[in-house]
C-alpha cells in the first residue's frame, strides 16, 4: 500500500484529494499549520493528521503533496526532498489522481462550485470539489464509477492537468493574473487549452471571449434566449429559482437567483449527454446546495442570515441581487451586509467595483482585511466607503449576532468572503 503525506490538507481542495485517494486504498497522513474543522474531519475518518507542520511528520511515505500555499523553505517539503521523497504539487499529482476516470471538470471565474455540485447530483460518479455538499456534508463523494465530477482551478493553471472529458466553464474574468504574468491573453489561452483538452465542451456562449473560440463539440449555452420564464419563491425560508429550458419544460433548483439558473441549465446540458431529461428534472429536486453559498445560516420573520464565499465585486454583484429578491420575498425591510476583504492585492485592484456594488446595500460593516500571507497595501478605505462601520469582531449568540458591541436583529444580514467570515457567522451554531 502506498503512503501518501498531504502538506497543507486543511485546505477544502487539497483535502478532497486526499479523501478521494484514502477510498482507493492508499495510507494518507497529513499535516497544516493549525487545526480546523477540516482536520478535526479528517482525523475522525481515520487520516493520520499532525499540527503543526514539523520535519519529523514525514517519515516512512511514498510520496509528499503540498498545497498551492506551502512555500518551498516549508520545512516537511525541505525535508521530504532531503530524504529524496518524491514531492508533487497539487497542481503535478492531479494526472496520478485522476488518470483512470472519465472526468467532468468544471472552471470559470465565478459559479464552477455551484455548477459542480449540481452537476453531481444529476450524474452517477465520484466527486471533488471545493465546497461543501450540503446532501452528504463532504466535499468528495467516492463512487465506484468511472465518472468524476471535478472542480477545475484556473488560478494555478492546474486545470490544464486535470485530464477532462467534458469540460464547463462557466465564464472567464481577469482574476489571478499574478499567475499568468500580468497578461490576460496568456489567462485567455490557458482556458482555451483547457477546453481543447476534452472531448465534450459546454460554454457560456455570452461570455465575450468563450463566444470567440472555435469549438466544434461544444454544447452552448445562450442564457438570454435559453433560460427563460425566471422567478423565485421562498418556501419555509429556502430559496428556489424556477425557469424554462428552451423547449424541455420548466425546472426548478435550490437556491436564489438568475445566476443560479445558468449555473444549473450548464450543468443540465452536461448531464444530458447521459441521462434523460425527465430523470434530470426529479434529481435536480433533491439538490440542496452548497455551504457558504447563499448559505442561510438562520432565519425566521424578523431577521435571516446568510454566508456567501463571493470575494471578488462581480459575485458579490450577482449575490446581493438575489439577496434583494429573497429579502423582498420573506418580507424583511433592509439588507445589510458585512464584508471581509481577501487578499490586499485583489482588494486594491478592484476598489472602486467594490466600492460601486457594495453601495447599494442599506448598512455596510467591514471587517480587518484577511490578508492570506499577503503583505500589508495601505488602502484608505474611508475615502471609498464612506457610509460603513469598520468593526474589529463578529460574536454569534443563536438568532443573534453583534457586530463589535452592536446587536442585529432585524434585516436580511448577508457576510461576505473567503477568509475566516464564514467561521465567525457560525460561531457554535453551525
Amino acid at each position: 500500500m502506498q503512503k501518501i503525506h498531504f502538506i497543507g490538507i486543511g485546505g477544502i481542495g487539497i483535502s478532497a484529494l486526499a479523501r478521494f485517494l484514502k477510498e482507493q486504498g492508499f495510507k494518507i497522513s497529513g499535516s497544516d499549520i493549525k487545526e480546523s474543522k477540516i482536520t478535526k474531519e479528517l482525523e475522525k475518518e481515520g487520516i493520520d493528521i499532525k499540527i503543526p507542520h514539523h520535519k519529523d511528520n514525514v517519515k516512512d511515505v511514498d510520496l509528499v503533496v503540498y498545497s498551492a500555499a506551502i512555500k518551498e523553505d516549508n520545512e516537511e517539503l525541505a525535508g521530504a526532498k532531503k530524504q529524496n521523497i518524491t514531492t508533487l504539487s497539487r497542481k503535478e499529482a492531479l494526472p496520478m489522481i485522476l488518470k483512470d476516470k472519465r472526468v467532468f471538470a468544471v472552471a470559470g471565474a465565478h459559479g464552477k462550485s455551484t455548477t459542480s455540485s449540481i452537476l453531481a447530483s444529476l450524474i452517477e460518479a465520484s466527486v471533488i470539489i471545493g465546497a461543501v455538499l450540503k446532501e452528504s456534508g463532504t466535499n468528495m463523494l467516492y463512487k465506484e464509477s468511472e465518472n468524476l465530477v471535478f472542480e477545475a482551478d484556473e488560478s494555478d493553471s492546474s486545470f490544464l492537468n486535470s485530464n477532462p472529458y467534458l469540460a464547463i466553464v462557466t465564464n472567464v474574468e481577469a482574476e489571478h493574473l499574478d499567475h499568468y504574468e500580468n497578461d490576460l491573453a496568456r489567462l485567455h489561452k490557458a482556458y482555451a487549452d483547457f477546453l481543447h483538452l476534452s472531448k465534450i465542451q459546454v460554454i457560456n456562449a455570452e461570455d465575450e471571449f468563450l463566444s470567440s473560440l472555435n469549438l466544434n463539440n461544444a454544447k452552448r449555452l445562450y442564457p438570454s434566449k435559453d433560460i427563460t420564464n425566471i422567478y423565485m419563491k421562498v418556501e419555509n425560508f429556502k430559496p428556489k429559482t424556477y425557469f424554462t429550458f428552451k423547449d424541455f419544460g420548466e425546472f426548478s433548483v435550490f437556491g436564489m437567483g438568475e445566476h443560479v439558473a445558468m449555473d444549473a441549465t450548464l450543468a443540465i446540458l452536461a448531464a444530458s449527454e447521459f441521462v434523460s431529461m425527465e430523470e434530470i428534472k426529479t434529481k435536480l429536486l433533491k439538490y440542496q446546495g452548497i455551504k457558504k453559498r447563499f448559505d442561510i445560516l438562520f432565519a425566521n420573520e424578523n431577521m435571516a442570515l446568510i454566508d456567501d464565499y463571493g470575494h471578488h465585486p462581480t459575485e458579490i454583484k450577482t449575490t446581493l441581487k438575489a439577496a434583494s429578491e429573497y429579502a423582498r420575498l420573506a418580507g424583511y425591510k433592509k439588507i445589510i451586509a458585512i464584508f471581509e476583504p481577501h487578499r490586499y492585492t485583489r482588494l486594491s485592484a478592484n476598489i472602486e467595483y467594490f466600492s460601486e456594488v457594495l453601495a447599494s446595500v442599506d448598512e455596510l460593516y467591514i471587517l480587518p482585511v484577511y490578508a492570506a500571507g499577503e503583505a500589508k497595501i495601505e488602502i484608505n478605505m474611508q475615502k471609498y466607503f464612506p457610509k460603513a462601520k469598520f468593526i474589529k469582531e463578529i460574536k454569534r449568540e443563536e438568532s443573534a449576532i453583534y457586530f463589535d458591541d452592536e446587536l442585529i436583529e432585524n434585516g436580511l444580514v448577508i457576510g461576505f468572503g473567503a477568509g475566516d467570515i464564514s467561521t465567525k457567522l457560525r460561531g457554535k451554531y453551525v
